[in-house]
């Protein structure tokens, strides 16, 4: 069998908790193979060993069946591997050429000499149909862009084993079915690739093997095309998934949030990214706006929260009038907000997982007193999140933020979001990088506050989750509402019209 990745018998341990314990996995020459497992299963750690980055307490690894030892990425680099992570690894004033060369950089007489770079760039760009402008910078293209430039980083250092992090955790569906292309296209050519994901859908239209890790052990390796979606999902979490979402009709018509005539003005342009945008969310029910990113929802939700100013246009909550409020005010009048960047708008990297739960509330009496934080009653309020919200880490609220899952960050936003007892949860792409489990656990508890009678706004860009989870769906494209639908009467693929602007109706 030619194998041209084998792992065999890796343990990777962190203080004195064990990420990985006795995991082997073998890849062949030209294959996809999915590396399935909940959030925390130890995916990345496998892979982050594979290429580097850490160093497995036990274990050996053999490259085409060579026994090798990987001290740095430079080192997996000489060896063909190539890393996609999934928050990419780019140098945000650079431009995209500068991003690609970075530390493999070629000089003359101490010059840098960008010519022939910029072909072999153009080249493979033009080849794998990632087109791209080598001289834009990295702070001005789109997330699926910023994506392109690390295939394009791993592709143009010749990689033929490529590891792809959680690679759709950002893209739009349209970004996603063009990855899946790009993949297969590259594995045609003889590359091999190990792609990280817990979306099932995407393991059966792309992969040909899948292995599964739970809790840091290896669970399996099976065969996509004659393995379920159920069945992988019960190697994953343990127990079988209910896919299906039951709720009771609990919708309202009191309204928790209006918004009147809100128009927001784009940065850099004179143009309205928002425009005249109307609607209001009553008491028990889930309103979802669907719509291709970057048709002013991001926009839309940073202008109702605060965190972006609006030119015109009211925010109501409960009948007041709070468009000018602060974040602060607006969150102690009943907003939680779940971002749709974790990282840059819901935590401090480098706090623990207790001082990321009290970033709204430390300053309330039961966290301080006289302007001292308490720190046990921090400790144990963040033990009671960790264990309602099953959130994982390696020191439990001392963890530090950074060096947690994606998902298990998603899950410590959700949980001090919802433990607030909002009046309305602004929730935006909420279980983008989750997996299976935890995007049961989550719909569940939304759909918990909106039959408590709280009002949800949610902004997805995941058809299957505006279908299943929502009460009514408004479809926003090019800044304005196009549709108010219900998501009984209507097909995915007449939703598709309205995000396409094709068909509208409201005008």
């Amino acid at each position: 069998m030619d194998y041209v990745i084998e792992m065999n018998h890796i343990s990777k341990i962190f203080g004195n908790f064990k990420a990985l314990d006795d995991v082997s996995l073998s890849v062949k020459k030209g294959e996809i193979h999915a590396l399935l497992g909940e959030n925390g299963a130890g995916k990345s750690t496998l892979m982050s060993v594979l290429f580097g980055l850490y160093q497995a307490e036990k274990g050996d690894i053999l490259i085409n069946e060579k026994p090798v030892k990987i001290n740095n990425p430079n080192d997996a680099n000489d060896l063909g591997i190539g890393m996609v992570h999934q928050h990419f690894k780019l140098v945000h004033n650079f431009t995209v050429l500068e991003s690609i060369l970075l530390g493999k950089e070629t000089t003359k007489n101490g010059f840098l000499k960008m010519d022939d770079a910029r072909k072999k760039i153009n080249d493979l760009s033009e080849r794998y149909k990632l087109k791209i402008d080598p001289d834009a910078r990295i702070s001005d293209i789109t997330v699926g862009m910023q994506q392109r430039v690390e295939i394009l980083k791993m592709l143009y250092r010749d990689n033929d084993i490529l590891i792809f992090d959680e690679p759709t955790a950002v893209l739009t569906q349209q970004e996603i079915d063009e990855l899946m292309k790009i993949m297969k296209e590259m594995t045609e050519e003889g590359k091999s690739i190990v792609f990280i994901t817990h979306k099932l859908n995407e393991i059966k239209a792309a992969a040909d093997r899948c292995s599964v890790l739970r809790k840091g052990k290896y669970i399996g390796t099976v065969d996509v095309e004659t393995t379920s979606k159920e069945q992988m999902s019960e190697m994953m979490v343990g127990r079988k998934i209910n896919f299906v979402i039951n709720k009771e009709d609990c919708v309202s018509t009191e309204p928790v949030l209006e918004v009147q005539n809100l128009t927001i003005r784009s940065k850099d342009s004179k143009k309205n990214i928002v425009n005249n945008v109307s609607f209001q969310v009553n008491k028990g029910e889930i309103l979802c706006i669907a719509g291709i990113d970057g048709n002013g929802q991001s926009e839309l939700v940073q202008g109702i929260t605060g965190l972006m100013p609006i030119s015109s246009g009211k925010i109501i909550l409960n009948k007041n009038d709070i468009t000018k409020q602060s974040i602060r005010q607006k969150c102690r009048q009943g907003f939680a907000h779940i971002p749709e960047d974790r990282q840059k708008f819901g935590l401090v990297l480098d706090y623990s997982l207790k001082e990321n739960a009290v970033l709204q509330t430390y300053y309330e009496p039961r966290f301080q007193n006289k302007g001292f934080i308490k720190f046990e009653a921090v400790s144990d309020y963040a033990k009671k999140l960790i264990e309602k919200f099953d959130i994982r880490s390696g020191q439990g609220e001392d963890s530090v933020v950074r060096g947690m899952s994606g998902g298990n960050q998603q899950k410590l936003i959700v949980a001090r979001e919802l433990d607030r007892n909002p009046e309305i949860i602004i929730a935006v792409q909420p279980t983008r990088g989750l997996d299976v489990g935890a995007i049961e656990y989550i719909h569940k508890q939304i759909i918990e506050q909106r039959c408590s009678g709280k009002a949800v706004l949610l902004i997805s860009l995941d058809l299957d989750e505006v279908m299943n989870v929502s009460d009514r769906i408004l479809v926003m494209y090019e800044g304005e509402i196009v549709g108010d639908l219900n998501p009984k009467d209507v097909t995915v693929q007449e939703l598709g019209l309205y995000m396409s602007g094709t068909k509208r109706s409201v005008n």
